[in-house]
């Protein structure tokens, strides 16, 4: 018998000085069985990031048509692609061949470099790709199947807290 997806209710309020967002919002997020905490809560983050009314969380793992987050028109076109880690060149030429803006968050330090040495020139084409990388020791403590989040962006700062932890997450553009 397959294992399935832990179901989590995420209480997200959002302050985001840097775009001139405030809202809050109410999501039920599946985390697949092979997505770890910190996978997860980096999917959080990308949300919190680029978040608005119409930003919503994909299938994800479970399919290859679709991205982490994506923000589709009123006319059902793709606005924005979000995907999380180290894509192949072949998915990133096709998200960026049916979205209008693409961005990917690396994260895990090591790999993350290797891989971006290893793809920087290919990606330089895609004129619609954005790459950043995020650096969030210790959110993987936040989790749990009922949270509470706020999280403050400004002068490119995040902070992420709950009632027992405060954590300064780093999302930094790839050089």
């Amino acid at each position: 018998m397959a294992i399935s997806s832990t179901i989590n209710k995420v209480s997200l309020n959002i302050a985001n000085i840097d775009a001139h967002y405030y809202a809050t919002h109410e999501l039920t997020v599946a985390q697949h069985p092979s997505e770890n905490d910190f996978r997860f809560m980096v999917r959080l983050i990308a949300f919190m990031v680029n978040a608005d009314e119409r930003l919503v969380f994909t299938k994800g793992l479970s399919t290859d048509d679709e991205p982490e987050l994506w923000q589709k028109s009123l006319t059902d076109e793709i606005d924005l692609w979000v995907e999380l880690g180290q894509p192949d060149e072949k998915r990133i030429r096709k998200a960026c061949g049916r979205a209008k803006e693409v961005i990917i968050y690396t994260y895990h330090q090591g790999k993350a470099s290797v891989w971006w040495q290893q793809q920087r020139e290919k990606l330089a084409r895609f004129k619609n790709l954005t790459l950043f990388h995020i650096e969030a020791e210790g959110v993987s403590e936040m989790v749990k199947r009922t949270m509470s989040l706020q999280c403050s962006i400004q002068d490119g700062e995040m902070y992420l807290s709950d009632d027992e932890l405060n954590i300064n997450v780093q999302v930094k553009a790839h050089l």
